[in-house]
């Protein structure tokens, strides 16, 4: 067998509908395990599995809204019943917000407090808290779990213009941590990945100009890049492997693996 078999486990991955969270999904499912794609539009949803199917995985969309508590319990339940209880958390779900991004327009001290409220809600209520809420506890109590956290580059290095994104993923990391530590002694493992750049709907205009040419914060990106380039989402599917499989990861809790073509290492 090998150390990256994933048969027999059921992985939730909220935000599969995205292109990194639905790359991960594809990753897992090529693996072995049962996915349940989670989201709330059924349209991608149902492309996202067909995708996994047609490549032999075995893959069901269900409805869920991650800021709700009442839907992510009815949706754990119905992944419970129809592919068994999930062994693998993956929270994908996320974005950011134009009012809490600062322009020449919207300087900082004019942030509106709703706006920056939005994106801590996003990046932490529903993308970490509310799942984990939900599926860890029946994770701890099965003496078994992997939770998946995507942070950012922003994270660690702040970056100009989207203040409250880089704040609330810097979140990310320190509560990815935090429950390493109070679940590691229950079996469950709780990690995050950091992806660089790659290109999804939520950052396609900053990137690219109107004639899809890269933009210049793309230029500049490219420049702070050693591999000179954005990263392809297949690209983090290997990562999400690696940490959801128990015999790979097994003495691997509070980590965050970065995938970024090297922007975290350059300098001058």
């Amino acid at each position: 067998m090998s150390m990256f078999d994933l048969t027999d486990e059921v992985a939730v991955v909220i935000g599969a509908t995205g292109a990194l969270g639905g790359a991960s999904a594809q990753g897992m499912a090529e693996a072995g395990a049962k996915i349940a794609v989670v989201g709330r539009s059924a349209e991608r949803g149902g492309e996202r599995v067909d995708a996994i199917k047609e490549a032999g995985g075995v893959a069901q969309f269900f409805t869920c809204d991650a800021m709700d508590p009442e839907s992510l319990k009815a949706c754990h339940e119905a992944v419970t019943s129809e592919l068994g209880p999930p062994s693998i958390l993956l929270n994908a779900a996320g974005g950011n917000h134009p009012d809490a991004t600062v322009t020449p327009e919207m300087p900082f001290e004019k942030i509106p407090l709703p706006a920056w409220a939005k994106v801590f809600d996003l990046n932490l209520v529903g993308g970490f808290l509310l799942p984990c809420q939900e599926f860890g506890p029946a994770m701890c109590k099965r003496g078994k779990g992997s939770i998946i956290n995507i942070a950012s580059v922003t994270s660690h290095l702040p970056l100009s213009k989207v203040i409250a994104y880089s704040a609330s993923k810097a979140a990310v990391l320190s509560v990815t941590r935090f429950l390493a530590r109070e679940w590691a002694t229950k079996g469950v493992r709780v990690n995050s990945i950091t992806p660089g750049f790659f290109p999804a709907e939520q950052n396609k205009k900053l990137l690219y100009n109107e004639d899809g040419t890269p933009s210049d914060r793309a230029n500049a990106i490219f420049g702070h890049t050693p591999m000179g380039r954005f990263g392809d989402p297949k690209e983090l599917a290997g990562a999400a492997v690696y940490l959801a499989s128990e015999q790979a990861a097994s003495f691997v809790t509070g980590s965050d693996i970065v995938v970024d073509g090297g922007f975290l290492s350059q300098t001058i």
